[in-house]
């Protein structure tokens, strides 16, 4: 299975997995998310942000070529920078009512070659992620998405990676070069807000595809 993530302007992300369907995918969520500058001059100045669709689908990987290239096609006549598409890979899977979990070969590794970009998630308490973009484009990351997030638990209750998880969070996706990764993980570690316990958590994936969505 193959995780499509989509990040494009409001109110399009429901055309876009409807044109996804028409290919093989069997629907999507779409989630509403801030996106912000790609260089720290814009955010000073409050431009480059706006509200974007994030639209994730999960798909069998015999389908995968087929819808990546479905919401390309759909996309090429909206206007350049219109949007961003990728893929990682999912290890387990199991839809409701299905009998079992499907996993991946006992590899451990199923995508094709070595990554080109990774995407690097960053969970913060409410109001930091800014601060965490910032440090990231300091590094050589270019813009984000930052979603609105609530935790599961009170400081009370068990913790997560050794973070206590306390309700309101942001959570910021961005897709940086592989070679650029450890540093941008580097700053975000840096950051003085992000000393402090439960302040945050901060993960990257591997990202077998990656298109911009648009005219060409």
């Amino acid at each position: 299975m193959k995780l499509l993530i989509s990040v494009v302007p409001h109110d399009k992300g429901e055309r876009l997995t409807k044109a996804a369907m028409e290919s093989g995918c069997r629907g999507g969520t779409v989630l509403i998310g801030r996106g912000l500058s790609r260089t720290n001059l814009m955010a000073v100045l409050g431009l480059g942000e706006s509200t974007k669709d994030v639209i994730l689908m999960i798909v069998e990987e015999q389908v995968k070529e087929s819808v990546f290239s479905t919401i390309v096609r759909a996309t090429s006549k909206e206007s350049r920078n219109f949007g961003e598409l990728f893929v990682t890979d999912v290890d387990s899977f199991f839809r409701s009512g299905s009998d079992g979990i499907k996993q991946e070969d006992e590899t451990g590794n199923s995508a094709k070659g070595k990554a080109m970009k990774e995407m690097i998630s960053v969970i913060v308490n409410k109001g930091y992620a800014d601060d965490v973009m910032a440090a990231a484009r300091s590094a050589g990351a270019g813009g984000g998405t930052v979603l609105n997030a609530r935790g599961t638990a009170r400081e009370t209750d068990e913790q997560f990676f050794g973070t206590h998880i306390v309700p309101e969070k942001e959570m910021l996706i961005m897709v940086v070069p592989t070679e650029k990764k450890e540093a941008v993980m580097e700053a975000i570690r840096n950051l003085k807000c992000l000393k402090t316990p439960g302040m945050g958590i901060a993960y990257s994936s591997a990202v077998e595809d990656f298109t911009m969505l648009g005219r060409k």
